[in-house]
């Protein structure tokens, strides 16, 4: 911590709590024998955390002492951003010239393949882009931590999700958490593979999965198959439907409560697992909707999108997607 080993920052704790000691007190307050403080002093000196007046050891003030580590600190920094950056470049150089296999890394079981998902979208820069669909390797009932953090960085995080995935997804702590934090995410009735794209340069999707359990991936570093990747993302992300939950800017002329059960019936999703969502019975479930469908004046539940549209209902509902 600050650059000093425990027993120099135990002795400048104590030298800041008492300001002035001399060594025979320092030494059971501190709770060290004599050589181990007679060190730290030492190098606390050299270092500019303490100063000796007439044989009492007194702490400087943390802001100088830390002013001046922090200083050292954004050098060495500085220094390691310029030795990452000529790094990157010569790995870079170098993968132009790799032989085909190693273009991909094959990573196998769930544990291996969340860590690595977690280090591929943790090298973006920009932009994370994916595509989810069942199985996965942890169970998704929060928004990942990676995606919040990235996100709160000011990352770029475009999700797309197979209509199936909705059914396992959290709709509050998961879903609507990453759409208030800038998540921009669509629907797709379904998707050919999942995948992470990171920036334009790395990307992981699945390899062998069963209906369960995802046993193997593959990690596509920069080649025209991460192209391909990008151009299908870019594909599935024009057709697919726009997924608009509450808490995003918008009318508030519909209620949350409503407002979240317009969004998912714009994804078509099965009544059965709208209700699910919403933590309704299913008859709970269907007299909210028809009395929604009477206020709206529709016939259909495809109508009530479209007139919940039309009078501002927080632009939830873009056409249905297809079966």
């Amino acid at each position: 911590m600050l650059g000093l080993r425990p027993a120099e920052l135990a002795v400048y704790e104590v030298l800041v709590d008492s300001y002035q000691l001399g060594l025979d007190e320092l030494c059971p307050a501190a709770g060290l024998a004599e050589h181990v403080v007679r060190t730290a002093l030492r190098s606390l000196t050299e270092l500019g955390f303490v100063h000796q007046v007439d044989g009492l050891h007194t702490a400087v003030a943390p802001d100088v002492a830390l002013a001046a580590y922090f200083l050292r600190r954004e050098d060495d920094l500085r220094r390691e951003r310029l030795l990452a950056g000529a790094l990157q470049v010569r790995y870079e150089r170098a993968a132009g010239v790799r032989a085909p296999a190693d273009l991909v890394e094959v990573v196998h079981g769930a544990e291996a393949i969340s860590r690595r998902a977690d280090q591929v979208m943790r090298t973006a820069r920009h932009e994370v882009r994916f595509v989810d669909k069942p199985p996965y390797a942890k169970a998704p009932t929060s928004l990942h931590p990676v995606e919040e953090e990235l996100l709160r960085r000011g990352v770029r995080f475009r999700g797309i999700y197979e209509r199936r995935a909705l059914e396992l997804h959290d709709l509050r702590a998961d879903l609507e958490m990453g759409l208030s934090l800038g998540e921009e995410a669509r629907v797709v009735a379904t998707a050919p593979t999942k995948m992470i794209l990171a920036d334009s340069h790395l990307g992981l999707i699945p390899l062998y999965s069963t209906e369960t359990t995802l046993e193997s991936a593959v990690i596509v570093h920069r080649s025209a198959l991460l192209d391909s990747l990008g151009a299908l993302f870019a594909k599935l992300w024009d057709d697919a439907v726009p997924l608009s939950l509450p808490g995003q800017p918008a009318s508030t002329e519909v209620s949350i409560a409503d407002a979240r059960l317009l969004a998912l019936l714009a994804t078509g999703l099965p009544d059965r697992s709208i209700a699910k969502q919403l933590g309704l019975s299913y008859r709970t479930y269907q007299r909210r909707l028809h009395r929604l469908m009477d206020e709206l004046g529709a016939q259909t539940r495809f109508q009530a999108g479209l007139r919940a549209a039309a009078r501002g209902a927080r632009s939830l509902l873009p056409p249905q997607l297809p079966e």
